[in-house]
């Protein structure tokens, strides 16, 4: 029965054998220009990364994501859950900015930002190769390594992954209070404790077992890539022309000429790509542009005596030969993202220190009451308040239109704590002439202690 089954003629995916089994992949190092930018950047990544929660920006922390206190600061600003709109259009504009990087430069997120390759190549894999033996060259693990070396590869890895969990961790409740629980039991703090574990679980599964799995079967991203991409965008490509018919270096008369193309099937990119794929098969959804087979392919080149650049940053277009065509997406992308940053910074610059709104008191819209034989209409509100400051601040209220409505406040101390909120009880009393057909307009301001004013506009309700 087995005979009657399909055999592929290659691998199904770059991780699996021909039988089903994982392939597990041990890319071998090419050092070049290329991996020494990318190196550059990784280490610039991590320590932004690690640096980024002990930085402040005044009194507040560069980022910090208080979840339970609904509090999310960025760059020293921070949001809260009224700001609904700001948080939409930050987030659809950075979607918006990966699209445009994408139709420029191909999938540079993948293979020179994306932490799961910072981390898997210049973190992790470097402390496998030192502890496997083959560190500076990469490659199938040196026979003979003591069981030991692979106890202590995988405590180096437990301990990094620890501290990165940590470092996670402190995003979400700040570095004080993470120090704080450092030095305290985890009885006193079970649930981020579970938090820590969990997540360095979770790394440990990743990047020792998972790997590039990951980036081949769990991320959209290269699913997403024949939307992302079009023909004149930048990818890792490999010059067919220039490259085929490929063949080995041979001997004639002690010298060293090609049988026709520059491509000598040294396997060289296939052995160094951390995804295990082959460049020369054209564009596939597992290149991660790494660009490893330019580095690798570039050596080769230098040692036999050709020209560099066999396998380089290219695009389908220019492989053809074609002419770059007019690209549409090159200018809906920036516009529509001119538009929601500056939507964006329009609402943030138009916010003040405190948000406030008014909220119509449960019960009947109004009522007649009747002050020293004059007769008049009540309407009660809740004014719900919050303080955005890092300072205290106390407020004034008063109606500035109309002008002779009343307003009385229930509460006596109109003070609020930094990022306290509260609800106040107003009401007004205005007299029926106020009213044009059961409705008048009515203003109310809004003025605190740091010299910041709003004025909230609403509708008192009354007789027809």
């Amino acid at each position: 029965m087995s005979d009657s089954i399909l055999k592929p003629e290659e691998h199904v995916l770059s991780t699996l054998e021909r039988d089903g089994s994982r392939r597990w992949l041990k890319p071998v190092l090419n050092r070049g220009r290329w991996l020494l930018r990318r190196r550059i950047v990784a280490w610039l990544l991590i320590a932004v990364f690690t640096a980024a929660p002990f930085i402040r920006i005044g009194s507040r922390p560069l980022i910090l994501l208080d979840v339970p206190a609904r509090r999310f600061t960025f760059f020293g600003y921070t949001f809260l859950p009224t700001d609904t709109l700001l948080l939409a259009l930050l987030l659809v504009g950075s979607l918006l900015s990966i699209f445009v990087l994408t139709a420029l430069v191909g999938r540079v997120w993948c293979g020179w930002v994306c932490p799961q390759t910072v981390y898997m190549e210049f973190l992790f894999r470097p402390i496998e190769r030192f502890f496997d033996g083959t560190a500076g060259r990469g490659g199938v693990v040196r026979k003979g390594r003591p069981a030991w070396m692979t106890g202590a590869k995988y405590l180096t890895c437990f301990i990094a992954c620890f501290y990165l969990a940590n470092t996670f961790l402190a995003y979400f409740v700040g570095t004080e209070r993470l120090g704080q629980w450092m030095t305290q039991s985890p009885i006193h703090h079970p649930v981020p404790f579970l938090i820590v574990a969990f997540v360095t679980v979770a790394m440990m599964l990743d990047f020792c077992f998972y790997r590039e799995q990951i980036c081949i079967l769990m991320c959209p991203y290269g699913r997403f890539q024949s939307v992302l991409l079009d023909e004149s965008s930048l990818i890792v490509s490999y010059d067919a022309n220039r490259g085929e018919p490929r063949g080995k270096i041979r001997k004639n008369g002690g010298d060293s000429l090609p049988v026709v193309g520059d491509c000598v099937d040294c396997n060289r990119c296939v052995t160094t790509c951390p995804t295990g794929i082959d460049i020369r098969q054209g564009l596939q959804m597992e290149c991660i542009n790494c660009t490893q087979c330019i580095d690798a392919c570039n050596d080769v080149m230098h040692k036999i005596g050709r020209a560099p650049d066999l396998i380089r940053y290219s695009s389908q277009r220019n492989d053809r030969q074609e002419k770059m065509g007019w690209r549409p997406r090159l200018f809906v992308y920036p516009v529509l993202m001119a538009g929601i940053f500056g939507a964006f910074l329009f609402v943030l610059l138009g916010s003040k220190s405190f948000d406030a709104v008014v909220i119509r008191e449960v019960g009947s819209p109004w009522t007649r009451v009747d002050n020293s034989g004059d007769s008049q209409i009540r309407n009660l509100t809740r004014l719900k308040l919050t303080n955005r400051s890092d300072l205290t601040a106390s407020y004034k209220l008063s109606v500035i239109q109309p002008s002779d409505v009343e307003l009385r406040i229930r509460e006596t101390n109109l003070e609020l704590e930094p990022g306290e909120n509260t609800v106040w009880h107003l009401e007004f009393l205005a007299n029926q002439d106020v009213f044009d057909n059961g409705r008048a307009d009515c203003t109310l301001g809004i003025s605190s202690s740091d010299g910041d004013q709003r004025q909230l506009q609403f509708k008192l309700l009354g007789p027809r």
